[in-house]
């Protein structure tokens, strides 16, 4: 009997250490693929960057690769705005979609209501471009034209990645100990009073995190965004004015492109790499010194 307990002893231990080398061998392949990726968008950069200052994508005239002008800013400027305002809608409805299916529906209704969220996370992207094209734009175009413009960008945006901030921070509070909410109801806090003061706080690096795959997802959509933001390179003046993204303008330009001109269209995917990976530090700090 005791021959038995020491082999299951050492199975488990053999199968606990090859468990941790493999996640180990899968955490050092995830960043070395992160590492080639960026290795790649700096060979295929270097041919433009070898004689164009770095200044000059931020302060050229205009976009005109025929005639040696490469402004990537108003592109910049586009990308930002949308994915920022895709956030800012997108941030308290998800969490307050997540609060809703944990705190306030019914059992039977929180089911539905996660049910209907994780299939507006199965859509396609060209599915919510089309939609918006054929749809949202002629409704915005009633109201101001041209119709394909910023807030179709944003808008399109924020159903797109509404469904991955709710079900992760729906995650991350269900991660929450119950302990935690029963010493909060114990000490006579209110249902919103938990909420704010217990539940948030404890999921709030799981929401941080959410927040980031948000993002990311933000600044990297391609399709949609080129079917309803109309494409113009501009600095957008207001809500209603048309732009053009970092990932439409690759999109659009990849296929004709030679030259220093393809090589300034990888630059263009060295700023976005670049630009999740200041959001990943900002979203690390942010979980470590703040409260949600």
């Amino acid at each position: 009997m005791i021959w038995w307990k020491n082999s299951i002893s050492f199975l488990s231990a053999s199968i606990d250490r090859w468990f941790s080398a493999a996640l180990r061998i899968g955490a050092l392949l995830a960043a070395l693929i992160m590492l080639f990726i960026l290795l790649f968008l700096l060979l295929e950069s270097w041919p433009v960057l070898r004689h164009i200052a770095l200044m000059r994508f931020f302060t050229d005239e205009a976009w005109h690769p025929l005639e040696d002008q490469y402004n990537l800013l108003p592109m910049v400027t586009g990308t930002l705005y949308a994915s920022s305002g895709a956030l800012l809608l997108a941030i308290p409805l998800g969490i307050a979609s997540a609060l809703f299916m944990i705190f306030y529906a019914t059992p039977r209704t929180a089911v539905l209501y996660r049910r209907l969220i994780e299939l507006l996370a199965g859509i396609p992207s060209v599915v919510f471009g089309f939609w918006g094209l054929t749809t949202l734009v002629p409704l915005i175009n009633q109201w101001h034209p041209p119709g394909a413009s910023l807030l179709a960008s944003i808008l399109i945006l924020t159903l797109m990645i509404l469904p991955t901030l709710a079900l992760t921070s729906y995650a991350a509070l269900v991660a929450v100990p119950k302990d935690y909410l029963q010493a909060a109801v114990t000490l006579g806090l209110s249902r919103w009073g938990m909420i704010y003061g217990v539940a948030l706080p404890a999921a709030r690096k799981g929401i941080v995190a959410g927040i980031l795959l948000a993002a990311g997802r933000a600044i990297g959509e391609t399709m949609a965004v080129l079917m309803v933001a109309g494409n113009v390179v501009q600095h957008a003046d207001s809500l209603f004015a048309p732009i053009r993204t970092l990932t439409a303008n690759i999109a659009l330009e990849m296929a004709y492109a030679m030259g220093d001109h393809r090589a300034v269209l990888f630059v263009s995917g060295l700023l976005l790499l670049l630009l999740v990976i200041a959001l990943t530090i900002i979203a690390a700090w942010f979980g470590k010194t703040h409260h949600v």
